[in-house]
């Protein structure tokens, strides 16, 4: 039976935080606010757990999970040929709604689905996200929704999707925007914009110059 906690309580906050992070340590999934929409998480290093994930979704391997971290400094575990451009575009976007599409570490014994050796990280830009990301470490995490659904905006839309398949909710109010984040890739000499969302290539121009669209 999954569990929901209202995190503008602050005793349900704390102990809806815990409970979710024991959640993940055990192996089970949850969904928490970010400052996009609702995502679901699991342990990032535990391959049963993001499988489960991905069929909670209705989600196929060709679509890995991104990995969500709670402070920048993360990066220096996951990732590798990190330009100093991407550091500036961290640097600049974070925490908030830009997705970095990086090669990982090739030591990381993880399974997030076909990446080709890459990960797309993001540190969010909400209070409740980022302590639990801080309490557990990296969470595989993706919207909330079924596969071909749109993407839940509060709780209520979450749990009405995922039901029991979910542990622990974490209830954090309606989110800003149902805008998803924009994607970068920064795997090669140029970073190049695979999908404009909550930032725009103007904005992102603004630190990168030589920023490339993705056709």
């Amino acid at each position: 039976m999954a569990r929901r906690y209202d995190c503008s309580d602050a005793t349900d906050r704390t102990t809806g935080l815990r409970e979710a992070a024991s959640a993940v340590r055990r192996g089970e999934l949850v969904v928490l606010p970010t400052d996009t929409v609702y995502g679901i998480g699991a342990d990032a290093f535990s391959a049963e757990a993001v499988g489960d994930l991905l069929e909670a979704k209705g989600r196929g391997r060709g679509m890995p999970s991104p990995v969500l971290v709670g402070s920048p400094n993360t990066l220096h575990g996951l990732v590798t040929d990190f330009s100093e451009q991407a550091w500036e575009l961290v640097d600049a976007f974070w925490p908030g709604a830009l997705t970095l599409v990086a090669k990982h570490q090739p030591s990381l014994t993880w399974d997030l689905g076909e990446t080709r050796g890459t990960v797309a990280v993001r540190m969010p830009l909400h209070p409740v996200a980022i302590e639990l990301l801080t309490e557990f470490g990296p969470m595989a995490v993706s919207s909330a929704n079924l596969t071909g659904h749109p993407s839940p905006q509060d709780c209520d839309a979450a749990q009405e999707m995922l039901g029991d398949s979910v542990s622990v909710y974490l209830d954090g109010g309606p989110t800003p925007a149902a805008v998803p984040s924009s994607i970068v890739d920064v795997t090669g000499k140029t970073p190049v914009l695979l999908r404009e969302g909550a930032i725009s290539a103007e904005e992102l121009r603004k630190v990168v110059p030589e920023l490339e669209v993705a056709n």
